[in-house]
């Protein structure tokens, strides 16, 4: 192993990922650096970043971009695809991953990482979840997590253990052996392994605790791949378990390691921010932070030892163009950016039929149900933010409605929408607390009024919805709406906020369509 304080210098301010993106992993290959996180129930699956220098990263595709790839029909927000591994290996790229919602554990290959991808090869026998792969000495191995083979049985009573993978028919040889067990007294959710061969060492390095405020990262090694391995005294090597629900970061945990072609090491890792009395909106984040070694054993942030708000490193800065502010919708594709929840439907949407605009069709379908809807999102990756669009939409009955939303899940959401009530064009604010819907807002609109502005501003919890039929003079709608109810802490779950375009009509046919000219998303402040 090697440390190295030689070099330029590379500021970073955390989360490097800000918004839903869990569950980080993270190779390199020469100067390049490749990243990809969980998507659980959206649509395309684990977004892929390049970066040079770990700080400024850009998306390049989507690995799980097809249905053939990708199976999401029914599944719960927080269900699909769990954390994904990403590895390179003599010229090809490996994600492995589990959709616990259809067919389990499976591999995907490309020699681009851009892509395409291979469509999955699901792996016979490997029970559990958050698989990894691993290669040494000109062999291959799966590594994942399942409930224990032996002993005392409770809930989160799980084993991380490794098998043989023959690459070349993707299944699973030779006998398993059980690794490790985790590092507290009576674990819970020993998960997101990772093994590494460094010096004469196996290291094994794995999450533990829940995913919630007791989260903690611990590592394990031995001079035997399949057995022997003693954690290290100084578990868990990160946690901000110790500093509270209130600490402005928490929830630290699932990490992955990477070493620097200088020699220095870091760590990618999952936190949450809550903000607004402990509420965590925007899900779990990939955070960044230096790695030493002491005796044999990787020390994080060194001398601090919890996630810093900013930090350096000795890599040469490479910025990336940023991600713009306004989509115009003026390419015949969506940017990398935009999800769907499951597998969108082929005649969803069009950015061809009415050109520079997103054009909605209205489906039965709606936000409450398991399936999908016409619904096209971004991340929310701010705790103070404007969200706005220009939408022509005349509904014409009371089942037809489109607008904006903040989602979490199908059970909890908040969305402005237009829609006809009582034979009257309305613009109505809708919360969706457990399931139940509440109008707490109405404006009346003019029947001739074709096109609407509407905008969102978030200041912290509070949110505020405002209208225009101009494009410039905006009317308040509702304000001060309170959203902690779409955080994680509440609506339970593994998934952060995205915000979007919606349209529906609730449950009966119709040919109707809701035209988006731009949508805008940005920080407030």
């Amino acid at each position: 192993m090697k440390n190295s304080n030689q070099g330029e210098k590379c500021t970073y301010n955390n989360p490097i990922m800000p918004g839903f993106y869990p569950d980080p992993s993270v190779c390199r290959v020469g100067e390049d650096f490749y990243l990809v996180t969980s998507t659980f129930a959206y649509f395309p699956g684990v977004p892929i970043f390049q970066s040079r220098d770990l700080v400024n990263w850009k998306q390049i595709g989507n690995v799980l971009d097809r249905p053939s790839q990708l199976n999401l029909q029914g599944a719960g927000h927080s269900q699909g695809i769990f954390a994904p591994t990403l590895r390179y290996h003599e010229g090809t790229f490996y994600m492995i991953t589990t959709n616990v919602s259809h067919g389990g554990n499976f591999v995907v290959t490309a020699t681009d990482p851009a892509g395409p991808w291979s469509d999955p090869y699901f792996i016979e026998g490997a029970e559990g979840i958050d698989p990894t792969i691993f290669f040494d000495d000109g062999k291959a191995y799966y590594l994942g997590t399942r409930p224990c083979s032996e002993g005392v049985r409770y809930n989160g009573n799980w084993e991380v253990w490794l098998r043989e993978l023959d690459l070349g028919s993707m299944k699973l040889v030779g006998d398993s052996y059980v690794l490790w067990r985790g590092a507290m007294v009576d674990v819970i959710w020993p998960e997101g392994p990772h093994l590494y061969k460094i010096d004469e060492y196996y290291y094994l390095l794995i999450a533990e605790g829940g995913t919630g405020p007791n989260h903690a990262v611990t590592i394990a090694r031995s001079k035997n791949l399949t057995e022997g391995y003693v954690g290290n005294p100084n578990n868990p090597i990160i946690t901000h378990r110790h500093l509270g629900k209130r600490y402005p970061v928490v929830n630290v945990g699932h990490a992955d390691l990477v070493q620097a072609a200088n020699g220095q090491w870091f760590m990618v890792m999952l936190a949450s921010r809550p903000y607004g009395g402990s509420y965590s909106n925007l899900g779990r984040e990939t955070f960044l932070a230096s790695v030493v070694w002491e005796d044999g054993w990787p020390v994080v942030n060194e001398g601090r030892g919890i996630l810093e708000e900013q930090g350096t490193l000795d890599l040469k800065p490479v910025p990336v163009e940023p991600q713009l502010r306004f989509d115009h919708f003026d390419s015949d594709k969506l940017g990398l950016q935009w999800m769907f929840l499951r597998n969108p439907q082929e005649d969803l949407y069009s950015l061809t039929e009415r050109k520079g605009y997103l054009r909605l069709k209205l489906k039965p379908q709606t936000l409450k149900e398991k399936e999908n809807s016409s619904f096209v999102c971004l991340r929310q990756r701010h705790m103070d933010y404007v969200a706005a669009t220009a939408m022509e939409f005349v509904p014409g009955n009371a089942n037809e409605t489109a607008g904006l939303v903040v989602i979490q899940n199908d059970q909890y959401h908040v969305r402005i929408e237009r829609a006809l009530a009582d034979k009257q064009q309305v613009l109505r604010v809708v919360t969706v607390i457990d399931g139940q819907d509440s109008h707490i807002a109405q404006i009346a609109l003019d029947d001739e009024v074709s096109r609407v502005y509407i905008k969102l501003a978030a200041t912290g919890q509070q949110l505020n919805f405002y209208y225009s039929t101009d494009g410039s003079q905006y009317h308040l709608v509702a304000e001060q709406v309170d959203t902690s109810s779409l955080s994680t802490e509440v609506a339970g779950g593994f998934v952060g906020c995205c915000i979007g375009m919606f349209s529906s009509s609730n449950g009966t046919s119709s040919d109707q369509v809701a035209d988006f000219d731009w949508f805008e998303y940005g920080s407030y402040k």
